[in-house]
């Protein structure tokens, strides 16, 4: 296999990716028709932070980070660096001293299915980061890897800039010729859910906004008494 590193790729419009950190990772899944979700496995190391950005997207090797060092090199304001470890991996690919780098390059976040370390520290500084694995075990630095091409973080493809939204909720990866769709998307559903919080707010029910008592009488499901129940269940 070639190892490569693109140095020139194209990202999704700045303004996009940004407007799309108001709207978080649930809300962009569900307008992008339930897509781009990585899973339950890519957990913030902190709370209470949402960011979104374009992806500089690393194959690295389990266990070693070199690739990572490289795609450091190729981040502009606004990216959201994504390692993907070829094979399980468990290990800190990052810490505090690549943070500070990235950081000062303007990289929103890091995004990984391994693991980072020195996570105490990483709060402090306010940089935030998405991973599988929190381990104070380390890497080395022998393996080549790759920097800028399509990678599979855990249920989602990432493409190089393509747009990561992130958040308590997990991660959720916009495909780059999807960006306005997604965030108009988004706002549609912002408005629609606004509007719903201020009917419930006022009283009404999910079952009658949603219209779900014919769903349930067509999936036979049948209101009943207690008294009725008991007769018709063997209450052993």
């Amino acid at each position: 296999m070639t190892h490569v590193v693109v140095t020139d790729i194209v990202r999704a419009d700045l303004e996009i990716a940004r407007a799309l950190a108001e709207f978080g990772s649930a809300t962009v899944h569900e307008a992008l028709g339930r897509a781009g979700y990585a899973g339950p496995r890519i957990r913030p190391i902190q709370q209470g932070v949402r960011i979104s950005g374009t992806a500089v997207t690393v194959q690295a090797a389990p266990g070693d980070n070199l690739m990572v060092h490289a795609a450091i090199e190729q981040a502009h304001d606004g990216d959201v660096i994504v390692v993907v470890p070829t094979t399980e991996s468990p290990f800190g690919f990052i810490g505090d001293l690549m943070a500070t780098q990235m950081q000062r390059r303007g990289v929103r976040g890091y995004v990984t299915s391994g693991g980072v370390r020195d996570s105490q520290e990483l709060r402090a500084m306010g940089f935030p980061a998405w991973t599988a694995e929190v381990s104070a075990q380390g890497t080395v630095k022998d393996t080549a890897g790759s920097v800028n091409v399509p990678i599979v973080l855990g249920g989602a493809v990432v493409e190089p800039g393509d747009i990561v939204v992130a958040d308590d909720d997990g991660v959720t990866i916009v495909p780059r010729e999807r960006a306005a769709e997604a965030l108009e998307a988004s706002q549609a559903r912002a408005a629609k859910e606004a509007a719903n919080r201020v009917r419930f707010e006022a009283g009404e029910i999910s079952m009658d906004l949603n219209n779900l008592r014919p769903v349930l009488a067509d999936l036979g499901v049948q209101y009943v008494t207690q008294a009725e129940f008991e007769e018709t269940h063997d209450r052993r």
